[in-house]
């Protein structure tokens, strides 16, 4: 190759490795904003959004209303 188009070559090279840095730090500093967000939410009382797991939030929930009837025959004075 002839010494113009080595330098050509090379500044694009350095180019593209730039832009795939600055990519990369500005999917990080979408991702650091979000986390400061839900954290700003939780502080504020809001519950964070969460997705929904469907058989996990099922079984957290029967297992919530067998603590509750528990407490309940507690409270009651029943002995399980």
């Amino acid at each position: 190759m002839t010494e113009p188009m080595t330098m050509i070559a090379l500044a694009g090279f350095g180019l593209a490795g730039l832009g795939l840095a600055l990519l990369a730090a500005l999917k990080g500093w979408q991702g650091w904003l979000e986390l400061k967000r839900m954290e700003l939410t939780v502080a504020a009382g809001q519950p964070a959004e969460r997705p929904h797991g469907g058989a996990g939030d099922l079984i957290e929930m029967a297992d919530l209303r067998e603590r509750i009837r528990k407490l309940e025959s507690i409270a009651a004075c029943v002995d399980l």
